[in-house]
């Protein structure tokens, strides 16, 4: 783990907000599989994060973690299925993530192959099947932590502006750790926190909610003129 990387994950553990579920200082008594969980997921966040330190040269920033990805897996846009290996057959094999020791931390019982992500299948799976690096592209959140509705912690909704008022200092920390990488915006709502940072980017459509074939389109464009 670099010293940078060490830093960010310290200041993320930091944060906290009412109705938001931070995955890498929080446990979730109902649906971790045990105390553990937090620290397993700071450790594979900084394993993912240092292996494209210097590396990447693409960063695709969502809107919000959320309860089928990051808060079991640790890591932006990615799910325990993917961690897990029951993906390998689309083409998304867990050592694309991180080449470390990889753990679940949700009860298997919920589960069995991991919480899956509708999300993170397509853009890993459109990425890698492009043939790119899996190292040269990192993946995060404007919102890093997971807002979830008031006492549903398994359950997603979008970030009020002021929580990602408090969440943009961490965001900005973030795109220190990646500044010579190329900000791509999935969303609207992803491009409106970095264009109030003040930061260079592209803008595609989100590949949720019926957007997976112009997300395709639209990021493998980018992604072309890398390569």
């Amino acid at each position: 783990m670099t010293a940078e990387v060490e830093r960010f994950i310290a200041e993320l553990r930091e944060f906290s907000a009412p109705n938001v579920f931070n995955p890498w200082a929080e446990y979730d008594p109902a649906h971790d599989a045990s105390r553990r969980a937090p620290g397993i997921r700071a450790r594979q966040l900084a394993a993912y994060l240092a292996e494209r330190a210097l590396r990447a040269r693409l960063l695709l920033v969502a809107e919000a973690a959320g309860y089928q990805g990051a808060k079991f897996s640790g890591i932006a846009m990615t799910s325990e299925r993917i961690l897990l290996g029951h993906l390998a057959t689309r083409a998304v094999a867990p050592e694309a993530v991180i080449r470390g020791p990889i753990e679940r931390t949700s009860r298997a019982a919920l589960k069995p192959l991991g919480f899956n992500e509708p999300t993170a299948t397509v853009v890993w799976g459109t990425l890698l099947g492009a043939g790119l690096d899996p190292r040269a592209w990192v993946n995060w959140n404007a919102f890093a932590c997971h807002p979830h509705r008031p006492g549903e912690l398994l359950s997603n909704r979008t970030p009020s502006r002021a929580e990602l008022g408090a969440g943009r200092p961490l965001l900005g920390s973030f795109l220190k750790l990646f500044a010579r990488a190329q900000v791509v915006a999935l969303g609207r709502h992803a491009a409106h926190s970095l264009a109030l940072l003040d930061v260079p980017h592209r803008a595609v459509r989100h590949p949720s909610m019926g957007g997976a074939a112009r997300f395709r389109a639209e990021i493998l464009a980018i992604a072309r003129a890398l390569r």
